[in-house]
């Protein structure tokens, strides 16, 4: 019998196959995003009990990497960890020739240069090239936020937004600094943005025409001006168009009198995060302006724009 003749389910979203009922159940809980068990140590949540278990064992520090501490759920994955001290990466992409050194690493990269994205919403089609982030999204729909911020009790949907906020909104460290005019920064994604104003690049081109643009909030709103691709976003009250969901959010925020940003050194309360940030510099010694280019550092960061 052929190896296709032994896939007998399938599923009915991608038409994945498989050759038992159970790998198929699984399957399609990683599509719908379901994590029902949680851990009580970190909040983490799986889709069955075996994977839970696996992950318990990160806290009881079972499988330690004796080069840098991090612990494991198992054997093959400190074995695999291992291999990013050796330098080894035995996995080559065959299209760009970058290298990973497990092939896990490798499949996911694959699908940058495929656009293959198997897991898909349930609820609004949207695609992810692998389940972790299709696990995130779901709770958009279910307005589940189990990560809360230990000092300012904030909740977020997902480990990773929890750490950033931390990081950006309660941490003062500013570790990254422009080789062109000293300023510092929170964060390399920030450095890396800012730096455009230095060497006036322009990574983001339009696919329809040779347009190109500085910042990714531009090219959306070319987009949506100029090709009608996309789709605005616009305020009941007074008609103002964002670019993104979250922008009407926290534009909504000021008609409502609400001010969910709270300084973490003073009393003062803010609509926006970057308003909150902007003032945040009044606490510091941090400086404000870049000293070549004029520009304020609320206007590097991700704009809030309105059209």
């Amino acid at each position: 019998m052929t190896s296709q003749g032994r896939m007998r389910v399938h599923c009915t979203v991608c038409d994945k196959r498989f050759t038992l009922e159970g790998s198929l159940n699984r399957h399609r809980t990683l599509r719908t995003g379901e994590n029902s068990y949680s851990c009580t140590q970190c909040k983490k949540r799986f889709h069955s009990q075996s994977y839970l278990r696996q992950h318990m064992n990160v806290h009881s520090s079972k499988y330690k990497c004796s080069e840098c501490g991090k612990c494991f759920q198992g054997n093959k994955d400190l074995a695999r960890h291992k291999l990013s001290h050796s330098g080894a990466r035995p996995f080559e992409c065959s299209v760009c020739g970058k290298r990973f050194t497990q092939s896990a690493d490798l499949a996911v990269h694959s699908r940058i240069h495929s656009g293959e994205k198997p897991y898909k919403c349930h609820v609004c089609d949207k695609a992810f090239s692998q389940s972790g982030p299709l696990s995130g999204h779901m709770r958009v729909h279910t307005e589940e936020r189990p990560y809360k911020c230990s000092l300012c009790n904030k909740c977020f949907s997902q480990s990773s937004i929890l750490v950033r906020h931390k990081h950006h909104i309660h941490s003062n460290r500013r570790p990254y600094q422009c080789p062109y005019c000293g300023m510092e920064f929170k964060t390399s994604a920030h450095l890396k943005s800012h730096v455009r104003v230095h060497t006036d690049a322009n990574p983001y081109s339009c696919r329809h025409c040779s347009d190109r643009f500085r910042w990714l909030y531009q090219l959306k709103r070319h987009l949506l001006k100029s090709h009608n691709e996309g789709t605005w976003f616009t305020c009941d009250v007074c008609e103002k168009k964002f670019i993104t969901r979250s922008h009407l959010k926290c534009h909504s925020f000021q008609h409502e009198g609400v001010k969910p940003y709270v300084c973490s050194e003073c009393p003062k309360r803010f609509c926006t995060a970057s308003d909150l940030k902007s003032h945040q510099l009044v606490h510091t010694d941090y400086k404000q302006f870049c000293v070549v280019c004029v520009v304020n550092i609320s206007s590097i960061n991700m704009p809030f724009k309105s059209f």
